[in-house]
């Protein structure tokens, strides 16, 4: 991968990281503020307003895509239409969402669930602006999906950032300096949504060299539906089944293996900002490529992938039981590390089936994508159920990681791919990963723990340097500009 590339893996992994920050700083105010009970629900109607996503029926993706060819055709009056059109869609489906969860929302609160009257009426004042938020947030992801079709990632991260931190910092002022109650939270949180929506418009408008308000076209739209419908069908069956497996235990062994799952789940799971960063970079890029640039792409991009994820992988596989023991206590951790150190296995090869998506998604045809989360997912169900019957917890993440590989050699085949190479690299990578999880497993010291990490993840770096030109070449780079600075 190009310099350019790399510095946009940057851009959007510190992107995705100060937005976790900042969640994780706020929280604790919010609840000492609000209470328990007002917090709960404000956490369930922006849980809602996520469930909500499925309205944007795969816009901002098709509009990601279809903006990136324009560019690269140098087509800017189409790069508008696809703006245009997308966003008027996207308004239409957010305000008919908007009016569902009003009138949806007033129902299940009035007569299906059990709070006090107060917090009932709380809940009624502050029901416009939870229905305003749906179109707000609608068409935030047409602005978003353009602004980073144009591979504009620094003006994105840097407006998305900006928004976080108000979406976050207003909702606790106004609760601390008028009232700690639902609608003056959620209006302030939705004005927060507002005015970064307006900030995204406003980039998006000057990344497209765009400056009138123009009508949908017919032909236009029916572009855009007919590659953003798949990719909304991909999005779907990922969500569903990246949940099934928790619904499933909870069925099955009761709530808390719930706990001693999602705990570690939930930690393993941050890992995949990395990987999450490198999908960002690289969907428009090889929207716009031919195809032959883009097998190299990707190409490299695993190759990247494995020497950067892979020493992380191995260095949480060490650290999450002594991690564990300190944040959630001894008793927990015991029965939650094995399952964690198995789901690490999974966050890796997730990130590598998700360049091949990429490549497909972009290249081939998104409906095949989309068909083999569909296709899958029954087999999937049943294999959890049997899982969870007969080995519990570990059967559940064994089915998961299972999953994964499953999906990384049904991609790699569909890509067309010269595979080879590709499969090898990965497999010496994963024999590393393994050798990481068993040592960890049997050995309980800390500091044989941290001995052999290191000693592994320099094994580990050592083999990508001699086997990957693309890098050493980083490698290298990188070294240059460091040696450059202490000249300096």
């Amino acid at each position: 991968m190009d310099k350019g590339m790399l510095r946009n893996v940057a851009i959007n992994f510190i992107g995705l990281i100060l937005p976790t920050f900042v969640s994780l700083v706020t929280v604790p105010s919010y609840i000492k503020l609000l209470g328990v009970e007002r917090y709960g629900v404000v956490s369930l109607v922006w849980t809602l307003i996520g469930y909500f996503g499925v309205l944007d029926l795969g816009m901002s993706m098709a509009a990601q895509n279809h903006i990136s060819k324009a560019r690269a055709l140098g087509d800017a009056e189409e790069s508008a239409q696809v703006f245009w059109s997308a966003f008027w869609l996207n308004l239409a489906t957010g305000v008919a969402g908007g009016l569902v969860i009003y009138f949806g929302a007033y129902f299940y609160t009035a007569f299906f669930t059990k709070m006090t009257v107060d917090l009932q009426h709380e809940i009624f004042q502050a029901l416009p602006w939870l229905a305003a938020a749906i179109p707000i947030a609608n068409v935030s992801w047409v602005f978003s999906g353009a602004i980073n079709g144009a591979e504009r990632f620094g003006v994105y991260n840097a407006n998305q950032t900006f928004g976080t931190f108000l979406f976050q910092l207003l909702p606790l002022g106004a609760a601390w300096f008028i009232a700690p109650t639902l609608p003056n939270v959620l209006a302030a949180a939705v004005l927060a949504r507002g005015i970064a929506a307006l900030l995204l418009a406003r980039a998006s408008m000057r990344v497209l060299g765009i400056d009138r308000i123009r009508m949908p076209r017919r032909h236009v739209m029916k572009g855009l539906f007919r590659f953003g419908g798949w990719m909304l069908v991909a999005s779907m069956t990922a969500m569903i089944g990246d949940t099934l497996d928790r619904v499933l235990l909870g069925a099955g062994l009761g709530a808390r293996y719930v706990t001693y799952y999602t705990v570690p789940q939930n930690l393993v799971t941050r890992l995949n900002m990395l990987p999450n960063a490198l999908f960002r970079t690289l969907f428009p890029r090889l929207s716009a490529i031919e195809r032959d640039s883009a097998d190299v792409l990707v190409r490299q991009a695993l190759e990247f992938l494995n020497g950067v994820f892979t020493p992380i992988a191995i260095v949480a596989a060490f650290a999450l039981g002594p991690f564990l023991k300190v944040w959630v206590g001894p008793s927990l951790a015991e029965a939650s590390t094995a399952v964690g150190r198995v789901l690490i296995v999974s966050v890796w090869l997730v990130g590598q089936a998700g360049v091949t998506r990429l490549l497909i998604q972009s290249q081939v045809d998104p409906a095949r994508a989309a068909w083999i989360g569909l296709i899958e997912l029954p087999f999937f169900a049943g294999m959890l159920m049997l899982g969870i019957w007969h080995f519990g917890l570990i059967g559940a993440a064994v089915v998961v990681v299972s999953r994964a590989l499953l999906d990384y050699g049904v991609l790699l085949y569909l890509s067309a791919i010269r595979a080879r190479p590709i499969v090898l690299d990965m497999l010496a990578h994963l024999a590393f990963l393994v050798a990481a999880l068993y040592l960890a497993r049997e050995v309980t010291s800390l500091t044989a723990l941290a001995s052999l990490a290191v000693m592994l993840v320099c094994a580990n770096v050592g083999w990508s340097m001699t086997t990957s030109p693309a890098l050493r070449g980083i490698g290298r780079a990188l070294l240059l500009r460091v040696n450059a600075r202490r000249s300096a």
